[in-house]
């Protein structure tokens, strides 16, 4: 079966966001390119680590002797995207495995997501891959994802102070650990 690869080499616009009010909301990873629009699936944990390595990533390329592939150390301001989700978001797959890396050919970072399979704890066979998102973007638009990903994992439900789980809309029933 051929793979249906959902490819992007320089995105208009490739952010992560939430359907849904905090302690229930489904997170995304959006990408378009033109009229074209590629939304899937992530948990939170894995939109907090996407942010966090593209961040490592950028940093550990700024250290590089005279920094040659011009990485921001913040974010470009004009690069700064706080809109929400194209509308109606349409979800390709709920991600499963994960790949980040960087290619200094077109100086970009790299993102690779394929569906989750009924056993993820097996090796990735690419033979076997059905549909995966692959997207490429410059090192501006690499550092506002990762900024806006944290916030958007950040702004979550707030963390009782007294037992440090999050509380609800709803209300919150503390549980302090025994002394």
């Amino acid at each position: 079966m051929p793979t249906i690869v959902h490819e992007f080499d320089w995105p208009d616009r490739v952010v992560v966001g939430t359907v849904g009010l905090p302690g229930s909301r489904t997170f995304y990873l959006q990408v378009r390119s033109g009229t074209r629009i590629v939304s899937i699936a992530l948990e939170k944990q894995q939109s907090a680590l996407l942010g966090e390595k593209i961040d490592e990533i950028l940093d550990q390329l700024i250290t590089l002797e005279g920094n040659p592939f011009s990485i921001p150390t913040t974010t470009p301001i004009e690069l700064v995207d706080n809109d929400p989700l194209e509308q109606p978001v349409a979800e390709e797959f709920r991600t499963g495995a994960m790949s980040l890396g960087w290619d200094p050919s077109t100086v970009q970072v790299v993102i690779e997501a394929y569906p989750i399979t009924d056993d993820d704890e097996e090796l990735l066979d690419p033979a076997e891959v059905a549909e995966m998102l692959l997207v490429r973007m410059p090192v501006g638009t690499a550092r506002a994802f990762a900024k806006r990903t944290r916030e958007v994992v950040g702004a979550g439900r707030p963390m009782c102070p007294l037992c440090g789980y999050p509380v609800d809309a709803d209300g919150h029933t503390c549980t302090l650990p025994e002394a």
